[in-house]
């Protein structure tokens, strides 16, 4: 299944810091390490940390080599930048929420070069405004409750605007699972359950977005809760009359769907492997 390789190289920002499993510094890294070391390494992306943390990431990596690093931009975003200027670790990105163009423009001001900033956005009439300014967009696919889950129409619509602006994106929160499935929401045993949605189906419907299909046709694609609905060959990915090359897959990886966030490595790994047995 080279393509569905192609589709899921790097595709995972881990997040271990971060709800719901908001574990200590010290545990998250020692995952992050074991992860690079495992046989599903290649899935693994950038390690994503609070720019107000890197003093306590970087004692923690305890002189292991530099990691790839995703940053979050708190209320001094200028500061936060000159922090990262210092790491010595692999920070070429940077996420920070935006609630306006007025937000973007700040932003941007306290930028460095080989500094990629992802604005987090809940209004998709933003991404025109991201696109002008060669930015990169972020969008939130769900959380701890079942109201932090938007509905398919809206990641449909910014996987679209993004797709029509050129703007490329990464995604966050809910994505443990590769299908749309009814699931707990924490790990705590009175954990509410709501439907979140899979990465692949997020993924998926990108891919297609970048092809020129419209957000109504992808709405569905994000519903899909069974696998046979995908085939999954050595050269291409298809979805209903829909088929996407493994040539089209990698580079609209590299330049346009470029990854998600999850507080979880293990988890979509292993559900994964459930569905293709």
């Amino acid at each position: 299944m080279t393509a569905l390789r192609s589709l899921l190289a790097s595709l995972i920002d881990y997040a271990g810091l971060f709800p719901p499993a908001s574990l200590p510094m010290a545990r998250a890294v020692e995952n992050y390490l074991r992860y690079r070391s495992s046989p599903e390494a290649w899935m693994l992306g950038r390690f994503v940390v609070p720019a107000a943390r890197l003093d306590e990431f970087e004692e923690s990596m305890n002189g292991q080599p530099p990691a790839p690093v995703s940053a979050l931009g708190g209320a001094n975003l200028e500061s936060d930048v000159q922090r990262i200027s210092r790491s010595r670790m692999k920070i070429d990105a940077i996420e920070i929420k935006a609630g306006d163009a007025y937000a973007i423009d700040s932003a941007l001001r306290a930028m460095r070069p080989g500094l990629t900033p992802y604005f987090e956005i809940a209004n998709v009439d933003l991404i025109p405004v991201i696109s002008k300014k060669g930015a990169r967009a972020k969008i939130r696919t769900g959380g701890t409750t079942p109201e932090a889950f938007p509905p398919a129409e809206f990641i449909a619509a910014f996987l679209e605007c993004c797709a029509r602006t050129g703007v490329a994106f990464k995604a966050t929160a809910g994505l443990h699972h590769p299908l749309r499935s009814h699931r707990p929401l924490t790990y705590s045993k009175d954990a509410p359950s709501g439907w979140m949605f899979g990465f692949l189906n997020v993924f998926i419907a990108a891919m297609l977005a970048r092809k020129g299909v419209a957000a109504e046709e992808l709405a569905p694609l994000l519903l899909v809760e069974d696998s046979t609905e995908f085939r999954f060959e050595s050269g291409a990915i298809t979805w209903r009359e829909h088929s996407i090359s493994e040539r089209e897959i990698t580079a609209t990886r590299r330049d346009f769907a470029i990854s998600f966030g999850s507080c979880s490595f293990e988890e979509p790994v292993e559900d994964l492997k459930t569905m293709l047995r």
